[in-house]
């Protein structure tokens, strides 16, 4: 049975894809099959939009503080039915949606994405985790190469324009004091938030 709903906190996470440009050197799937004590969140195939909203009807969303996309897989690889799912949501609550994504979205589908989220989407967080391009390359390596950091960077400014909360996140087992720092700076810049967040073994 496939793990769609699982929770972390106060917060109802959907994991809809395995699917990821991203092979992160300090990913969280390289530990085991889940994460809080959640079920394995491998999935044997991806859950239609219709699965998705019945895993949803399963939980009583007032026992929560907000839906979050985040499972074994960047959420915007799925990013119409992530849309779709979110609209469905809404109609039934008036609950924060947040979408943990790695930033690449526009690259996964060869267009701004930021527009799509508007009026759907209540936060967005960024994983930075690197400062530079050749930094990011070596921790995150994405498929699309060196151009994955500053596409990721457009993306989080962007988002600013049609996301009501934004921030970024970096991984304090993979970054110096002086990389937090320097990532500090660079969310000053694109007038987002940062959070440094504790790395998740399993």
């Amino acid at each position: 049975m496939e793990t769609i709903t699982y929770t972390a906190k106060d917060g109802l996470y959907l994991n809809i894809t395995n699917r990821c440009p991203c092979s992160c050197t300090f990913c969280i799937r390289n530990n085991g099959e889940s994460v809080y004590g959640s079920d394995p969140l491998w999935l044997d195939h991806e859950p239609s939009f219709e699965e998705i909203c019945a895993a949803i009807d399963e939980r009583n969303l007032v026992d929560f503080r907000e839906v979050v996309f985040c499972g074994y897989g960047e959420p915007t690889e799925r990013l119409d039915t992530l849309l779709d799912v979110a609209a469905y949501i809404h109609k039934k609550s008036d609950i924060p949606i947040r979408i943990n994504t790695n930033g690449l979205s526009d690259l996964i589908h060869g267009e701004r994405t930021a527009p799509k989220l508007k009026g759907l989407i209540d936060t967005v967080s960024v994983s930075l985790n690197a400062t530079s391009p050749e930094e990011y390359q070596k921790l995150v390596r994405p498929k699309y190469g060196e151009r994955s950091f500053d596409a990721m960077l457009a993306f989080t400014k962007d988002c600013k324009q049609y996301v009501p909360n934004v921030r970024m996140t970096i991984v304090d087992t993979v970054t110096s004091k002086e990389e937090q720092e320097k990532s500090r700076k660079i969310c000053e810049d694109l007038g987002v938030d940062l959070k440094i967040r504790a790395y998740e073994s399993a």
